[in-house]
């Protein structure tokens, strides 16, 4: 199958799995995944019947598919963007907007998280993190390396967010990870990312890391 084709039917395979699980809500709620090789990405809103093909080099696209093409810019080891997600991942806006890394999976595969943006100039800070969630706009901003890493991460990140939300609203102190867990931890994503940005450049589909 054409790599192209490939990545469509990710693109909407990833879109019907969030969506069953409720995790992919909110108004104006989108999701992307690049096309290897190029300089193009699958792009659409959730309630689209299938994604267009857009460039996201070049003069920034409107709409929905500008958020996306920035990402894409910024960071070439992202293969799969989500904006929209879950209720409590939504909630973090009205708790600092911050998810401290504390439990080993998140600081894995989602990283440190970046202060909530809504502009342009922010975004572009918060994606220089590394890190692979965000709030944009008040919603959850999810990317990862491949669809199926992007659908992992972004049930992952509300899971999280859910024990988050449910212990600071009990009026518990929550307390990260050592800094060298992080540290291992957070290294090894970035690793992995270095491979999907070689793997995207050579035109290759990334191979998804199974070791911790």
């Amino acid at each position: 199958m054409p790599l192209e084709t490939q990545t469509r039917e990710q693109w909407l395979r990833t879109r019907d799995r969030l969506l069953a699980k409720g995790l992919l809500g909110g108004q104006g709620a989108s999701l992307s995944v690049r096309c290897p090789g190029g300089e193009a990405m699958w792009v659409g809103a959730v309630g689209d019947r299938a994604p267009l093909l857009a460039p996201w080099s070049g003069p920034q696209p409107a709409g929905m598919a500008r958020l996306h093409a920035q990402v894409y810019a910024a960071r070439p080891g992202v293969g799969a963007v989500a904006w929209g997600g879950g209720d409590f991942g939504a909630c973090l806006a009205d708790f600092g907007g911050l998810l401290p890394q504390v439990f080993d999976e998140q600081a894995r595969h989602i990283g440190p998280m970046a202060s909530a943006s809504d502009s342009d100039e922010r975004l572009g800070v918060a994606l220089r993190t590394g890190g692979n969630a965000l709030l944009w706009r008040h919603m959850p901003l999810c990317m990862g390396t491949t669809s199926n890493r992007l659908a992992l991460n972004v049930e992952l990140f509300e899971k999280c967010a859910k024990a988050y939300v449910l212990a600071v609203a009990a009026g518990g102190k929550v307390k990260p990870l050592p800094w060298l867990v992080r540290h291992v931890a957070n290294g090894r994503m970035t690793k992995d990312q270095r491979n999907a940005a070689a793997a995207f450049a050579r035109g290759q589909l990334p191979v998804e890391s199974s070791a911790y």
